[in-house]
């Protein structure tokens, strides 16, 4: 994990003085860390009745997207609004200074259908929450919430109460 770790660069005052942001840009540059951390993300689930991944708008569809390749499983994209063509589901979700929506195609996913949600950082945990919620919405059932970075001193777990959580990167 050390390597992985290396790989993730600390952009102080982004977005804004006082924030330290974890950027995992050079992690995805690099196709051996990409390898490491999409094995990582999978590793707990092998041999689970996961049926389908989810991952949030934008860097949960990288992370998704290969995890669901890796596992011969179906990716579903969990958008911000207006970006699907077809008929959609929401749920929104309060910010620390506003709100935000995320949607699903209402086809999406199918009764019983056992997710795996994942994206890259769990902060907060108001998109991971929200993200959760559209998903059973739509009739599905999360198995786990994986990501590669959690900040833990912004306790974003807590939201996530009941939900398995596994995180790769503790900071």
């Amino acid at each position: 994990m050390n390597r992985l770790r290396a790989t993730i660069r600390d952009i102080p005052d982004f977005p804004k003085p006082g924030i330290i942001f974890k950027d995992i840009t050079p992690l995805v540059k690099d196709p051996a860390m990409v390898r490491l951390a999409v094995h990582q993300l999978i590793h707990p689930f092998l041999g689970r009745n996961i049926n389908v991944i989810a991952g949030m708008e934008a860097r949960g569809f990288i992370f998704g997207s290969l995890v669901a390749w890796e596992l011969g499983l179906p990716f579903v994209p969990l958008r911000k609004p207006g970006k699907l063509p077809y008929d959609v589901q929401s749920v929104s979700y309060d910010l620390e200074y506003g709100s935000a929506t995320l949607e699903a195609h209402i086809d999406s996913f199918s009764e019983g259908d056992k997710v795996l949600l994942i994206d890259d950082l769990l902060a907060t945990g108001g998109t991971a929450k929200a993200s959760c919620e559209l998903v059973e919405k739509l009739g599905a059932t999360i198995e786990a919430c994986a990501f590669v970075v959690e900040l833990d001193f912004l306790n974003g777990r807590e939201k996530l109460e009941g939900y398995e959580v596994h995180s790769l990167l503790h900071f």
